[in-house]
């Protein structure tokens, strides 16, 4: 009503009319009895007087020191910076006194944000109270992008990075050629021994999937067939392979590289499908290791 009286420059008599004509049930009986008290006293109309009388009726002290109050112990807390200033400045009317400069204003606004939103602003220059809520305002926009980025860098809920992750197929050791192997499990060991072997090295050439009792090495047995009667560099099923008499042979997992003498011996090969398998006995001679490429071939 204030703010129709300024834009429309109602007199005080008319400010008073005007109220007046707006009241309904039990508050228009009140002003029937505050009429008749005006003209038994001869008590001007005017909108100073009618104020009085109703912040007497239904704003009294006790009230008006609640609201006070409640503005004096307003925090931020949960709310965002726009939320908190609406109710600063809808509460701010109940303590003038508090607030009769704008820096007074200024310093109570900024001591009910957040700590850390006030820590931003601490080194700020702020002059005026419009000033302090955007600046504000800006700190938190800046402090939830940070959080989120965050959260999202930590795969926390409301993200699809952990998701996107699961659905990725695990990545295996160079020399597979790009092929994804299926996971060897402890219930089903890829080599010949036993389940509690294939999780752990071998004790004596300190490779996996086989243990020390069942280590072709350690026996002195062809790295290639298991036999104890030759060497790989000897191995009959080798030589026939060469001279084109067998397919590729595919070898068994559970084995490393190198001789009973700890000579340097070729690369053995398993495979899901039947790949050429190169030549591997230039290494027995001392030369580089085979360059095992070929797609769906695993280096052991």
């Amino acid at each position: 009503m204030v703010d129709i009286f300024a834009a429309l420059h109602y007199p005080d008599e008319q400010q008073v009319t005007f109220a007046v004509f707006q009241l309904e049930g039990a508050v228009r009986s009140w002003w029937n009895v505050i009429r008749q008290k005006w003209e038994r006293e001869q008590t001007p109309r005017t909108w100073v007087n009618f104020i009085r009388e109703f912040n007497a009726k239904f704003f009294p002290p006790l009230v008006q020191e609640r609201k006070e109050d409640e503005f004096i112990r307003l925090r931020q807390g949960a709310q965002t910076v726009a939320e908190y200033e609406s109710q600063f400045t809808r509460l701010s009317k109940f303590a003038p006194e508090l607030i009769l400069t704008e820096q007074r204003r200024i310093w109570r606004f900024v001591q009910g944000l957040n700590v850390e939103i006030q820590k931003d602003l601490a080194a700020a220059q702020i002059n005026a109270f419009s000033e302090a809520v955007e600046k504000a305002q800006r700190v938190e926009n800046a402090r939830l992008q940070v959080k989120n980025f965050q959260a999202k860098k930590r795969g926390f809920p409301g993200n699809n990075s952990g998701q996107e992750d699961e659905n990725i197929p695990p990545k295996f050791g160079r020399g597979t050629g790009g092929v994804r192997m299926p996971e060897m499990s402890p219930e089903r060991p890829l080599r010949g021994g036993s389940a509690s072997a294939a999780r752990g090295p071998c004790g004596y050439c300190g490779k996996l999937n086989h243990s020390e009792d069942n280590c072709w090495r350690k026996e002195g047995k062809c790295l290639l067939c298991g036999s104890a009667e030759h060497q790989i560099a000897n191995c009959p099923a080798r030589l026939r392979e060469r001279q084109g008499t067998l397919p590729p042979t595919t070898t068994h997992p559970d084995q490393s590289k190198g001789d009973k003498d700890g000579s340097k011996v070729s690369s053995r090969v398993y495979s899901l499908e039947q790949h050429q398998v190169f030549d591997p006995l230039e290494d027995v001679e001392g030369k580089n290791l085979l360059n095992l490429a070929s797609e769906g071939a695993q280096i052991c």
